[in-house]
């Protein structure tokens, strides 16, 4: 396993490793040793997947790990655009069906697939399948905003009285989705999505965050060295948790 350095920042542990296939091969592997142990524990297991070119290695390490009984495993994402159409390959759910869903024997994958007439009745649906199914463990990623989920700097809230809301997303978040090569150019990405919120994440059991590419570096610094976690980082918030792992490869870690 080729960890070129561990360390700790207040609760967060954080993992940088020689390369981006390495980080996605560790962090797949920590979860994977989760799901075990959760699984060895519980009847059926609740996961929450991030969708973005970010994950892919996880993801793609994950699919491939021996011994889990994925036909006991929940799995759920995290965010999700409004005003798509439902077959777009940039729709969050669908990503998550090519890369991972349907990889795997799911027990159940619910999608937060918004309704186009009343998206608030889509918020209150999956915050109430949230509720029914609390999060063992998290998939994620950081936006070069230092977003998690949707939860932008304008639009987050350590203590967001909801579960799932309408967001409006920051233009560093919408051109983001160019840099990532998801859209063309801003004006086809969407202004409004679909987020879980901060005390999401709060409460899950466990947080496993990849973060790779020179795109990342900035974020990965501040989430790091701001002297105060708040909203004006939202991945701070993983330095309060009290079991999150941040996995890093050398171009997302070369600020640090």
């Amino acid at each position: 396993m080729s960890i070129v350095k561990e360390f700790k920042k207040d609760k967060l542990n954080v993992k940088i490793m020689d390369s981006r296939d390495e980080m996605g091969r560790v962090a797949a592997d920590d979860a994977a040793d989760a799901l075990r142990k959760l699984l060895s524990e519980k009847d059926e297991v609740n996961v929450i997947f991030a969708a973005a070119p970010s994950q892919n290695e996880t993801l793609a390490h994950l699919a491939e790990a021996e011994g889990i009984e994925w036909q006991r495993v929940n799995a759920f994402h995290m965010d999700e655009y409004i005003g798509l159409a439902k077959d777009a390959p940039q729709g969050f759910g669908n990503f998550l069906a090519a890369h991972f869903f349907d990889l795997v024997p799911l027990k159940t994958v619910n999608y937060l697939a918004p309704d186009a007439n009343d998206p608030e009745s889509t918020c209150k649906r999956y915050s109430a399948l949230l509720r029914e199914h609390p999060a063992d463990l998290i998939l994620m990623g950081i936006g070069e905003n230092g977003h998690i989920a949707f939860n932008d700097p304008p639009v987050a809230d350590f203590h967001d009285p909801k579960d799932v809301k309408i967001v409006e997303l920051d233009p560093v978040c919408r051109n983001q989705q160019v840099n990532d090569g998801c859209f063309a150019s801003i004006d086809l990405v969407p202004t409004h999505a679909l987020s879980l919120t901060i005390p999401v994440f709060m409460r899950a059991g466990k947080l496993i965050c990849s973060v790779p590419a020179p795109t990342k570096a900035e974020a990965v610094l501040h989430t790091l060295t701001n002297e105060k976690c708040d909203e004006s980082c939202p991945a701070t918030s993983m330095r309060l948790h009290p079991d999150a792992t941040l996995y890093l490869d050398p171009d997302s870690a070369a600020l640090l």
